[in-house]
């Protein structure tokens, strides 16, 4: 799990892609409503499609993106598929916008015109 000790300054370039996959990921409306649909449990892709009233390329497309990212998991059962939240993932995306939080000792940015000369 990342952790919100992490500071600017020590984050690796593995870290900074690690927030740019997780950001991505939850940067669509639709990733985003399946993320919610899934906050109850493990649902069936034929539910999801249902709800979304999605063509079947495209939730694969947005599922694909939410699996690479960590955010979900998928188990098959016959011939479905069922997505469910990767447990700890959104205490990860929690910690990382933590992280991102100015600190108390941050100094005030200088006035427009006032640095470099």
């Amino acid at each position: 799990m990342y952790s919100a000790l992490v500071t600017t300054a020590t984050r690796t370039p593995a870290d900074l892609d690690r927030s740019v996959a997780l950001f991505h990921a939850l940067s669509d409306a639709t990733r985003l409503s399946i993320i919610e649909m899934l906050r109850d449990g493990e649902r069936c892709v034929c539910e999801l499609q249902g709800e979304l009233d999605a063509a079947q390329s495209r939730l694969s497309f947005h599922l694909r993106v939410l699996k690479d990212a960590g955010l979900i998991t998928d188990r098959r059962d016959g011939r479905w598929s069922y997505y469910a939240i990767t447990p700890g993932a959104l205490g990860e995306v929690h910690d990382l916008v933590v992280a991102m939080q100015p600190t108390k000792r941050g100094r005030a940015l200088p006035q427009v015109g006032s640095c470099c000369g």
